[in-house]
């Protein structure tokens, strides 16, 4: 890959991987459209460390309280985790259905449901579904989750294994249905993603070691590409936390709707 393509495909991961509006999508679609080869297994792990710096790097002290006050142990300030101090196991509960059908999907999540068809048509139905979801948001905090709160959120989420879902996108919008208000149902989101892209990189990187690249991890591309999409990402968690506590998403229900309807037209007329 040229170091070009390197920067542009890492800024659309650190864009789109937490504003709801598919990572996966724009990721296929890019080099779809601009001829570009696979970026290959080496910079997916890339973009996957990147992912996870990020959202760790941003929820850093978030993770420690979760996880201090899992084990019963008291630590931090932040009231509205302290008010659910079963969150960690929540959490853990609601990370099982991602795994259980991703596993069982993977193949056909990168075979035959990776096409700019099945996107597009995901892009538009997850946009009206957070439509609908957007106009139920209530007051509900996150110290209010409870653990069937938690399994919807995480059974939503594993429909992120379809490209054009948005996995912040289908778990946001599950949040609203369940009456949590925007800047909650986000935050949940991006606690409840970190497990699952641990897990993926995790499998990357296991599955790059089997196939024999793991000397590749090395190369300028692999940092380049991770830390521009952790950059990008910590920059974009923090403005869309800042936009949900004053704003609703009709401008993400609009740019997926436009997105999946251009997106359903190059794959008809685009052959």
């Amino acid at each position: 890959m040229e170091l070009y393509q390197v920067v542009i495909l890492a800024v659309v991961q650190g864009l789109t991987e937490f504003l709801p509006v598919s990572s996966s999508a724009h990721l296929y679609l890019a080099p779809w459209l601009l001829g570009w080869p696979d970026q290959g297994l080496t910079f997916d792990i890339g973009l996957h460390l990147g992912t996870l710096t990020a959202v760790l790097g941003y929820f850093f002290r978030d993770w420690l309280q979760v996880l201090a006050q899992g084990f019963g142990i008291r630590y931090g300030e932040d009231e509205d985790l302290r008010q659910n101090p079963r969150l960690l196991w929540y959490l853990a509960a609601a990370s099982l259905p991602i795994g259980v059908l991703g596993l069982a999907f993977k193949h056909h999540a990168e075979t035959t449901l990776r096409s700019p068809l099945v996107m597009g048509v995901m892009l538009i139905g997850v946009g009206v579904l957070m439509w609908i979801a957007d106009r139920r948001a209530t007051a509900r905090q996150l110290g209010s989750i409870s653990l069937f709160d938690a399994l919807l959120i995480g059974t939503a989420q594993a429909l992120a294994i379809v490209p054009g879902t948005s996995r912040s996108g289908i778990t946001i919008t599950a949040g609203l249905f369940r009456g949590l208000d925007r800047a909650a149902a986000a935050r949940f989101s991006f606690l409840l993603s970190t497990p699952a892209i641990l897990a993926a990189g995790a499998k990357a990187l296991y599955d790059a070691a089997k196939e024999g690249h793991a000397g590749r991890l090395l190369s300028t591309e692999f940092f380049l590409g991770m830390g521009l999409t952790a950059m990008v990402g910590c920059v974009v968690i923090a403005l869309f936390m800042r936009f949900l506590a004053r704003q609703n998403l009709r401008i993400f229900i609009g740019y997926r709707i436009v997105f999946g309807i251009v997106v359903i037209a190059l794959a008809i007329f685009r052959r």
